[in-house]
């Protein structure tokens, strides 16, 4: 990547394949938000869809003042050649299923400009929005949904942010790499990997609890599509664990405690008489009911309880993927160990 003196602004760089519809809605609110912009400011919109897809998404970026650039299919990519193409010195990175607040742009350059050289970032809390299927109400417990992106409303700093909502000096980005442009799949975990090569490189991440993302409601519109995200999550962080291994810490996997009582079940059968067959699928439901009850929330209703319990099972699907990545990756140390909290120190 060129390392070249920007102007002083603020771009945006969103990476996007089809849903049209959503980044339509997002343009509509960075729109608003480079009106109240302090500073020069510019959208980049990054997309690989089908042509009939990308000459909306085109339509779209003319409409509401954005810049339209093709890309790769790889999310890192994407977001490594909005920044190539970004003419300003701060970077915002945000998705196209979110909305911007209309003082986001605002306050995130009044937070870099008034920060040293030793901030490299400036990270703000996202929020799911409310959805009437019943899969929302179930998922709105999840911990490994919502905590990482609502962080930054509740910390200092961190060592990672989503790239749901934060901005990094453009310079800080080029020093430490950018983002992977390869990695276990075509998105998932860029977000870590650079935060971490941001704080490994002596830079902070300070947080803005009043710089919001709001995040469409679709990430948690069914239950499918809540698991086929965790699974993606699970890959992603042992993928991320993979290049950064002193950030790792020992966790509990779910199948990895199943695959255990498996092989152990097993091998006691002939002297148990079957029994500890069980021990599997028992020792598994032992760990769903304990996720269960550390997931957010302190409603203890009856049907709290059950969309709880509920959503701790779908929380599996995390397990499942970390499970899957570790064997792919041929790590077996890895199917005991997971990624450290992003405010842990």
């Amino acid at each position: 990547m060129p390392t070249v003196v920007s102007q002083p602004g603020i771009s945006v760089v969103v990476p996007v394949k089809d849903r049209v519809a959503l980044m339509r809605a997002q343009l509509a609110s960075l729109r608003e938000a480079m009106d109240r912009s302090p500073e020069p400011a510019e959208v980049i919109v990054v997309d690989d869809s089908a042509p009939a897809v990308a000459a909306e998404h085109r339509a779209n970026c003319l409409e509401f003042g954005a810049r339209y650039v093709a890309g790769p299919a790889h999310v890192g990519a994407k977001r490594n050649l909005g920044v190539e193409e970004a003419r300003y010195d701060l970077v915002l990175f945000t998705d196209s299923d979110c909305r911007v607040s209309p003082d986001l742009l605002e306050r995130h350059v009044k937070t870099m400009r008034d920060a040293g050289e030793s901030v490299g970032g400036v990270a703000g809390p996202t929020f799911v929005e409310d959805g009437e299927a019943r899969a929302n109400r179930i998922m709105r417990w999840s911990n490994l949904i919502n905590d990482d992106l609502e962080r930054p409303a509740r910390s200092a700093a961190v060592t990672w942010a989503t790239t749901t909502n934060v901005v990094v000096r453009r310079s800080v980005f080029i020093e430490v790499g950018g983002f992977p442009s390869e990695s276990l799949d075509i998105v998932g975990g860029e977000d870590c990997d650079l935060g971490l090569k941001i704080s490994d490189g002596g830079y902070r991440i300070v947080c803005d609890p009043g710089a919001v993302v709001v995040h469409d409601h679709a990430i948690t519109d069914s239950i499918g599509t809540a698991a086929r995200r965790l699974y993606g999550y699970g890959r992603s962080e042992q993928w991320v664990c993979s290049v950064h291994p002193h950030h790792r810490r020992p966790v509990v996997n779910a199948f990895t405690v199943g695959a255990v009582a498996i092989v152990a079940g097993a091998a006691l059968a002939p002297f148990t008489g079957g029994l500890s067959l069980l021990a599997a699928p028992v020792s598994v439901g032992l760990l769903v009911g304990l996720r269960s009850r550390r997931l957010r929330g302190a409603d203890r209703s009856a049907r709290a309880i059950a969309e709880r319990f509920a959503c701790a099972s779908v929380e599996l699907m995390f397990d499942l993927g970390g499970f899957t990545a570790a064997l792919a990756m041929r790590r077996p140390s890895m199917l005991f160990t997971g990624l450290k909290p992003a405010d842990a120190s």
